[in-house]
């Protein structure tokens, strides 16, 4: 069966997040030519149905005997195009025939963190429950990282609900609520704090309230704040979160404001509480033997005000 090389398309997309433009330039002795962009086009037509999500094209090529784990020269996959397109019912498909759901780029990247980076949670779903890996043993950004930075909380919370670590601490990012902090994705550094995210744990010193302090996010500092974010914590140039703020701007104003009045005291209790049962046991607090008000407090799901 002759294989003829894939059409030229007007716009050319990367095909990992992470550019093999550094890598010399190769003739393919099978497929494809160097565009003119500097990316390869040694691309089957697997991968070209797979990421413009012909799905009939897709089933056909795979029944005439293609092969579904078939590598360009930087190792991507047709999977890894079709979660970087979102197209949910070619990566099922290509699932179904075997295709490798941790499969790695040249640069480690795979089919969970290009659909995190498209903000694709239906193809996040997906590949969990083919038994996609959440975290691999490398310092390049996790799935979770890329949701964060990306501001896809939905992604996000479907790799909460399958027990990421949310802590996950890479040295040159932090964590994702770090990560969250600095993109200033307000929605993000919510469910990562409700899943239990360590308000204290950033990038080395410094605190996710230093980059929510250093990006003017009121909104993020008052949510870190409440969850007991360290005012005074210093960084490795020994400045606070007020310090790093904009002088003059809503945030040093709020940092100032906090710092001269006292928390509550059944926000300090709250604080207690959650510390106390762990970030492991905080799915339990519904289970307590208190009235449904308290433990939506506990939950940061009504003020305790209402009271």
């Amino acid at each position: 069966m002759s294989i003829e090389p894939a059409p030229q398309r007007s716009h050319k997309r990367k095909r990992t997040v992470h550019s093999a433009e550094k890598f010399p330039a190769k003739r393919s002795t099978s497929w494809g030519i160097l565009t003119n962009q500097g990316s390869w086009a040694d691309r089957s037509p697997l991968h070209e149905a797979a990421s413009q999500g012909r799905l009939l094209a897709l089933k056909t090529l795979l029944s005439q005997g293609y092969n579904v784990n078939t590598l360009t020269i930087d190792h991507v996959t047709p999977l890894h195009e079709a979660c970087l397109g979102d197209h949910v019912g070619c990566a099922r498909t290509l699932l179904e025939a075997g295709g490798n759901v941790n499969a790695t780029t040249i640069d480690g990247v795979t089919p969970l963190f290009n659909a995190c980076s498209r903000g694709s949670a239906n193809c996040v779903e997906l590949l969990l429950e083919y038994g996609a890996k959440t975290q691999l043993e490398t310092c390049l950004p996790s799935p979770a990282h890329e949701a964060s930075s990306k501001g896809h909380s939905d992604c996000l919370e479907v790799l909460i609900s399958w027990g990421i670590d949310v802590d996950h601490d890479i040295p040159h990012l932090g964590t994702p609520l770090y990560v969250a902090c600095k993109g200033q994705h307000l929605a993000c550094v919510r469910k990562l704090l409700y899943a239990g995210a360590n308000v204290q744990h950033g990038r080395h010193l410094d605190t996710p309230l230093h980059a929510a302090a250093q990006q003017s996010s009121v909104d993020i500092v008052s949510l870190l704040l409440d969850f007991g974010a360290d005012i005074n914590a210093k960084n490795t140039d020994y400045k606070r979160p007020v310090d790093v703020a904009a002088a003059r701007s809503p945030v040093e104003k709020h940092l100032l404001q906090y710092e001269a009045n006292p928390c509550a005291l059944c926000q300090l209790c709250r604080l207690r509480i959650r510390k106390c049962m762990g970030q492991s046991r905080l799915h339990l607090i519904p289970n307590l033997q208190l009235p449904t008000i308290l433990k939506n407090f506990l939950q940061y799901r009504e003020s305790i005000r209402n009271f």
